[in-house]
């Protein structure tokens, strides 16, 4: 996943705007990412993503955490959707209709 891909896809809160939250704020737990933009608090599919970045942060690594790439990232997020996971809120990227569940 390169910095200005979107990691909420469900208020286009992207990588760089994550990262340079944590950076900024200096969030005392993961949870409190929402505060940017809203990250978090759709469907829930980049919670997990969130909290990786967050980790990594607070742990003074400078290894980047892997992120699945943008397309795999979508995909992944349009099954787990679909499988009950989450209900993406009005305005959200769209889950992709030609991907299989």
């Amino acid at each position: 996943m390169e910095l200005d891909d979107e990691l909420c896809l469900c208020f286009h809160v992207t990588k760089r705007k994550v990262i340079n939250f944590i950076r900024v704020e200096k969030p005392k737990r993961p949870a409190q990412l929402s505060d940017c933009f809203g990250a978090g608090t759709g469907c829930g599919w980049c919670r997990p993503f969130l909290q990786r970045l967050w980790e990594q942060a607070a742990s003074s690594s400078p290894a980047d955490p892997e992120l699945p790439e943008k397309n795999e990232y979508a995909r992944g997020r349009s099954h787990y959707v679909r499988d009950g996971h989450g209900t993406p809120p009005p305005g959200a990227t769209p889950i992709d209709p030609g991907d299989p569940a």
